[in-house]
């Protein structure tokens, strides 16, 4: 049973473009940072460990939640700034012996964060006698999940916008435990 040319052609065809249908789209995109600080990891914990207040991150307005800090718990950050955006989220997981909790984004305006499926952990431990570390890390998709994203959601600019939260974040954390104007 032989196969025409064009029977072969097609699958050829078929063969490349799978093949190039796959090799494009979106990376999962990860960005950590951390800080030091001169304070004990338990009094760092009690003011970032629990989920419905943010108060300490310099960004944030206000926030409010359901659920305290029990897995699936919700909290919306209302952010400074013009028509003072919001950002809806959800706890995953909430480890105070760990001193640490994992929580995802569950709504956001692209145009405010541009990312997707953003899951993300904050966590401290202590270095040493009044010394702690703080991590925060989180995993992402830009905020166009197409080809061809437009500079202000492409993977560079999700990148950057994360990176600007958590180091403003960490800063205020460092500032506020250590003396600095926040």
């Amino acid at each position: 049973m032989g196969v025409s040319k064009r029977q072969f052609l097609l699958v050829v065809l078929g063969t490349a473009l799978a093949g190039t249908a796959s090799a494009h789209g979106p990376s999962r995109l990860k960005v950590e940072l951390g800080i030091d600080i001169a304070a004990p990891a338990d009094k760092v914990w009690a003011r970032i460990g629990n989920f419905q207040d943010m108060s300490w991150h310099p960004a944030v307005a206000s926030s409010s939640g359901n659920g305290g800090n029990a897995a699936e718990a919700t909290r919306v950050l209302v952010l400074k700034g013009e028509g003072k955006p919001t950002i809806e989220e959800a706890l995953r997981r909430h480890d105070p012996a760990g001193m640490s909790y994992a929580y995802k984004i569950t709504k956001v305006d692209p145009a405010v964060l541009p990312v997707n499926n953003y899951a993300s952990t904050l966590s401290v431990e202590s270095t040493g006698e009044g010394k702690s570390r703080v991590t925060w890390k989180g995993a992402f998709y830009r905020g166009y999940p197409n080809n061809d994203p437009p500079p202000e959601q492409n993977d560079d600019a999700a990148i950057k916008a994360v990176t600007g939260v958590y180091q403003g974040g960490l800063d205020a954390l460092k500032a506020e435990f250590e003396g600095g104007a926040k």
